[in-house]
Protein backbone atom coordinates (compact mmCIF):
# COMPACT_ATOMS: atom_id res chain seq x y z
CA UNK A 1 0.00 0.00 0.00
CA UNK A 2 1.34 3.49 -0.50
CA UNK A 3 1.48 5.60 2.75
CA UNK A 4 0.41 8.75 3.08
CA UNK A 5 2.47 11.67 4.45
CA UNK A 6 1.42 11.41 7.71
CA UNK A 7 1.93 7.50 7.96
CA UNK A 8 5.29 7.66 6.42
CA UNK A 9 6.17 10.38 9.30
CA UNK A 10 4.11 8.04 11.94
CA UNK A 11 6.58 4.92 10.55
CA UNK A 12 9.62 6.92 11.00
CA UNK A 13 8.63 7.84 14.95
CA UNK A 14 7.95 4.14 15.36
CA UNK A 15 11.64 3.31 13.85
CA UNK A 16 13.18 6.19 16.19
CA UNK A 17 11.31 5.68 18.97
CA UNK A 18 10.39 1.95 19.25
CA UNK A 19 6.90 2.99 19.84
CA UNK A 20 4.21 5.28 19.07
CA UNK A 21 1.19 7.04 21.11
CA UNK A 22 -2.31 7.50 19.97
CA UNK A 23 -2.79 10.72 21.90
CA UNK A 24 1.12 11.97 21.16
CA UNK A 25 0.61 11.48 17.51
CA UNK A 26 -2.90 13.04 17.12
CA UNK A 27 -1.53 16.19 18.99
CA UNK A 28 1.66 16.10 16.77
CA UNK A 29 -0.45 16.15 13.56
CA UNK A 30 -3.32 17.91 15.11
CA UNK A 31 -6.20 15.42 13.87
CA UNK A 32 -8.90 12.96 15.81
CA UNK A 33 -7.85 10.01 17.76
CA UNK A 34 -10.39 8.07 15.39
CA UNK A 35 -8.43 9.05 12.28
CA UNK A 36 -4.60 7.83 14.13
CA UNK A 37 -6.22 4.32 15.22
CA UNK A 38 -7.13 4.24 11.27
CA UNK A 39 -3.25 5.01 10.67
CA UNK A 40 -2.26 2.23 12.55
CA UNK A 41 -4.21 -0.14 11.59
CA UNK A 42 -3.19 0.30 7.86
CA UNK A 43 0.43 0.54 8.76
CA UNK A 44 -0.47 -2.83 10.98
CA UNK A 45 -1.87 -4.72 7.87
CA UNK A 46 0.86 -3.61 5.50
CA UNK A 47 3.23 -5.42 8.50
CA UNK A 48 4.95 -2.54 9.33
CA UNK A 49 3.78 -2.19 13.09
CA UNK A 50 2.15 -4.79 15.57
CA UNK A 51 -0.91 -2.72 17.44
CA UNK A 52 -0.61 -2.69 21.34
CA UNK A 53 -3.26 -1.57 23.76
CA UNK A 54 -2.70 2.35 23.49
CA UNK A 55 -0.65 2.57 20.12
CA UNK A 56 1.71 0.73 18.20
CA UNK A 57 5.21 -0.75 18.09
CA UNK A 58 7.68 -2.10 15.43
CA UNK A 59 6.58 -5.75 14.55
CA UNK A 60 8.41 -8.31 16.64
CA UNK A 61 11.72 -9.04 14.76
CA UNK A 62 12.70 -6.24 12.61
CA UNK A 63 13.42 -3.57 15.60
CA UNK A 64 13.39 -4.39 19.59
CA UNK A 65 10.63 -2.17 21.11
CA UNK A 66 11.23 1.14 23.14
CA UNK A 67 13.74 1.04 26.10
CA UNK A 68 10.62 2.73 28.61
CA UNK A 69 8.37 -0.12 27.58
CA UNK A 70 11.40 -2.87 28.00
CA UNK A 71 12.15 -1.43 31.09
CA UNK A 72 8.67 -2.58 32.70
CA UNK A 73 8.20 -5.58 31.28
CA UNK A 74 8.14 -8.08 33.76
CA UNK A 75 10.30 -5.99 36.29
CA UNK A 76 9.65 -8.37 39.06
CA UNK A 77 11.38 -10.53 37.13
CA UNK A 78 14.01 -8.84 36.59
CA UNK A 79 14.30 -7.92 39.38
CA UNK A 80 14.59 -11.76 41.14
CA UNK A 81 17.56 -12.48 38.31
CA UNK A 82 19.42 -9.36 39.50
CA UNK A 83 19.32 -10.44 43.01
CA UNK A 84 20.43 -14.17 42.18
CA UNK A 85 23.22 -13.03 39.66
CA UNK A 86 24.85 -10.38 42.26
CA UNK A 87 24.91 -13.39 44.66
CA UNK A 88 26.64 -15.40 42.73
CA UNK A 89 29.14 -12.39 42.47
CA UNK A 90 32.11 -12.29 45.21
CA UNK A 91 33.74 -9.07 46.12
CA UNK A 92 37.07 -8.19 44.96
CA UNK A 93 35.66 -9.71 41.12
CA UNK A 94 36.01 -8.14 38.14
CA UNK A 95 32.67 -8.14 35.60
CA UNK A 96 31.64 -6.95 32.44
CA UNK A 97 27.72 -5.43 31.63
CA UNK A 98 26.32 -5.22 28.42
CA UNK A 99 23.50 -3.40 27.43
CA UNK A 100 20.00 -3.84 28.42
CA UNK A 101 17.53 -3.50 31.13
CA UNK A 102 18.64 -7.12 33.23
CA UNK A 103 21.74 -6.53 33.13
CA UNK A 104 20.41 -3.04 34.91
CA UNK A 105 18.80 -4.74 37.64
CA UNK A 106 22.40 -6.71 38.22
CA UNK A 107 23.46 -3.53 38.23
CA UNK A 108 21.47 -1.83 41.37
CA UNK A 109 21.98 -5.59 43.38
CA UNK A 110 25.92 -4.47 43.07
CA UNK A 111 25.56 -1.25 45.13
CA UNK A 112 26.84 -2.76 48.92
CA UNK A 113 29.60 -5.40 46.92
CA UNK A 114 32.96 -4.04 47.59
CA UNK A 115 36.02 -3.87 45.72
CA UNK A 116 34.45 -4.80 42.28
CA UNK A 117 35.53 -3.84 39.30
CA UNK A 118 32.79 -3.06 36.25
CA UNK A 119 33.09 -2.62 32.77
CA UNK A 120 30.02 -1.61 30.69
CA UNK A 121 28.81 -0.34 27.70
CA UNK A 122 26.02 1.12 29.25
CA UNK A 123 25.49 4.08 30.02
CA UNK A 124 22.55 3.43 32.44
CA UNK A 125 24.53 0.66 34.46
CA UNK A 126 27.59 3.31 35.10
CA UNK A 127 25.05 5.51 36.27
CA UNK A 128 23.46 3.27 38.92
CA UNK A 129 27.00 2.64 40.04
CA UNK A 130 27.81 5.83 40.65
CA UNK A 131 26.47 5.52 44.06
CA UNK A 132 29.08 2.68 44.91
CA UNK A 133 32.13 4.09 45.92
CA UNK A 134 33.68 0.53 46.51
CA UNK A 135 33.07 0.00 42.51
CA UNK A 136 35.78 1.20 39.85
CA UNK A 137 33.65 2.02 36.89
CA UNK A 138 35.04 1.76 33.13
CA UNK A 139 32.05 3.06 30.45
CA UNK A 140 33.47 2.13 27.19
CA UNK A 141 33.98 4.56 24.28
CA UNK A 142 31.69 4.60 20.59
CA UNK A 143 28.56 5.69 19.28
CA UNK A 144 25.73 6.66 21.51
CA UNK A 145 22.02 5.00 21.26
CA UNK A 146 20.18 7.37 22.54
CA UNK A 147 16.72 5.03 22.73
CA UNK A 148 18.67 3.07 25.77
CA UNK A 149 22.22 4.95 27.07
CA UNK A 150 24.42 1.81 24.95
CA UNK A 151 27.48 2.79 23.12
CA UNK A 152 28.47 0.23 20.03
CA UNK A 153 30.09 0.43 17.20
CA UNK A 154 33.98 -0.48 16.42
CA UNK A 155 35.20 1.72 19.28
CA UNK A 156 33.77 -0.01 21.77
CA UNK A 157 34.49 -3.68 20.62
CA UNK A 158 38.16 -2.16 20.77
CA UNK A 159 37.74 -1.07 24.10
CA UNK A 160 36.66 -4.33 25.22
CA UNK A 161 39.38 -5.89 24.46
CA UNK A 162 41.95 -4.54 26.56
CA UNK A 163 40.69 -6.47 29.50
CA UNK A 164 40.15 -10.10 30.94
CA UNK A 165 37.72 -9.98 33.45
CA UNK A 166 36.37 -12.75 35.81
CA UNK A 167 33.03 -12.79 34.32
CA UNK A 168 30.78 -11.57 31.65
CA UNK A 169 27.16 -10.65 32.31
CA UNK A 170 25.51 -10.31 29.07
CA UNK A 171 21.72 -9.64 28.09
CA UNK A 172 20.26 -10.55 25.24
CA UNK A 173 16.76 -9.59 23.21
CA UNK A 174 15.06 -12.97 22.57
CA UNK A 175 16.43 -16.81 22.30
CA UNK A 176 15.46 -19.10 19.76
CA UNK A 177 14.12 -22.72 20.52
CA UNK A 178 17.18 -24.08 19.21
CA UNK A 179 18.92 -22.14 22.22
CA UNK A 180 20.59 -19.38 19.93
CA UNK A 181 21.17 -15.62 21.28
CA UNK A 182 19.59 -13.37 19.34
CA UNK A 183 19.46 -9.61 19.28
CA UNK A 184 18.19 -6.74 16.88
CA UNK A 185 21.14 -4.62 16.36
CA UNK A 186 24.43 -5.83 14.32
CA UNK A 187 26.64 -3.18 16.16
CA UNK A 188 25.51 -3.92 19.35
CA UNK A 189 25.90 -7.93 18.83
CA UNK A 190 29.87 -6.84 17.87
CA UNK A 191 30.45 -5.65 21.08
CA UNK A 192 28.68 -8.00 22.96
CA UNK A 193 30.90 -11.04 20.91
CA UNK A 194 34.21 -8.78 22.07
CA UNK A 195 32.69 -9.20 25.70
CA UNK A 196 32.35 -12.77 25.80
CA UNK A 197 35.96 -13.47 24.17
CA UNK A 198 37.12 -11.20 27.17
CA UNK A 199 36.01 -13.00 30.18
CA UNK A 200 36.80 -16.68 31.58
CA UNK A 201 32.88 -16.81 32.30
CA UNK A 202 30.11 -15.75 30.69
CA UNK A 203 26.57 -15.61 32.28
CA UNK A 204 23.57 -14.83 30.49
CA UNK A 205 20.89 -13.01 32.80
CA UNK A 206 17.71 -13.20 30.90
CA UNK A 207 13.48 -13.32 31.69
CA UNK A 208 11.59 -15.49 30.08
CA UNK A 209 9.38 -13.29 27.93
CA UNK A 210 13.33 -13.56 25.68
CA UNK A 211 11.57 -17.14 25.20
CA UNK A 212 8.47 -15.61 23.08
CA UNK A 213 10.40 -13.12 21.07
CA UNK A 214 12.47 -13.20 18.15
CA UNK A 215 15.03 -11.29 16.59
CA UNK A 216 17.11 -11.40 13.26
CA UNK A 217 21.21 -11.56 14.59
CA UNK A 218 22.89 -14.11 16.07
CA UNK A 219 24.57 -13.70 19.69
CA UNK A 220 26.10 -17.17 20.43
CA UNK A 221 24.49 -19.98 22.09
CA UNK A 222 22.62 -21.10 25.34
CA UNK A 223 25.68 -23.91 25.01
CA UNK A 224 28.45 -21.62 24.61
CA UNK A 225 27.55 -19.83 28.49
CA UNK A 226 28.86 -20.99 31.89
CA UNK A 227 25.62 -20.18 33.21
CA UNK A 228 21.95 -18.82 33.07
CA UNK A 229 19.76 -16.89 35.40
CA UNK A 230 16.31 -16.37 34.56
CA UNK A 231 12.63 -16.03 36.19
CA UNK A 232 10.88 -19.63 35.33
CA UNK A 233 12.51 -22.45 34.31
CA UNK A 234 13.67 -23.36 30.74
CA UNK A 235 11.84 -25.51 28.42
CA UNK A 236 12.70 -29.02 28.73
CA UNK A 237 14.47 -28.70 25.57
CA UNK A 238 16.68 -26.22 26.27
CA UNK A 239 16.92 -27.64 30.57
CA UNK A 240 18.51 -30.76 28.37
CA UNK A 241 20.89 -28.50 26.07
CA UNK A 242 22.48 -26.66 29.13
CA UNK A 243 22.70 -29.68 30.84
CA UNK A 244 24.69 -31.79 28.27
CA UNK A 245 26.58 -28.59 27.54
CA UNK A 246 27.63 -27.82 31.36
CA UNK A 247 25.65 -24.70 31.65
CA UNK A 248 24.51 -23.83 34.95
CA UNK A 249 20.75 -22.50 35.08
CA UNK A 250 19.81 -20.94 37.89
CA UNK A 251 15.74 -19.96 38.13
CA UNK A 252 15.44 -16.70 40.19
CA UNK A 253 14.39 -18.07 43.73
CA UNK A 254 13.52 -21.26 43.02
CA UNK A 255 16.26 -22.18 46.03
CA UNK A 256 14.19 -20.04 48.64
CA UNK A 257 10.95 -22.07 47.18
CA UNK A 258 12.62 -25.26 48.16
Amino acid sequence: MALSFRQTEILALARSEGRVVVEALADRFGVTLQTIRRDLTDLAEAGHLDRVHGGAVLRSGVSNIGYEERRGLNDGGKAAIGRACAQAIADNSSMILNIGTTTEAVARELLQHRQITVVTNNMNVAHILVANPSCEILLAGGALRRSDGGLVGDLASSFMQQFKVDVAIIGISAIDPDGDLMDYDMNEVRVSKAIIRQARKVWLVADSAKLTRSAPVRLCNLADLDAVFTDLPLPEPLMQLCAEAGTAVHVAGAEDQG
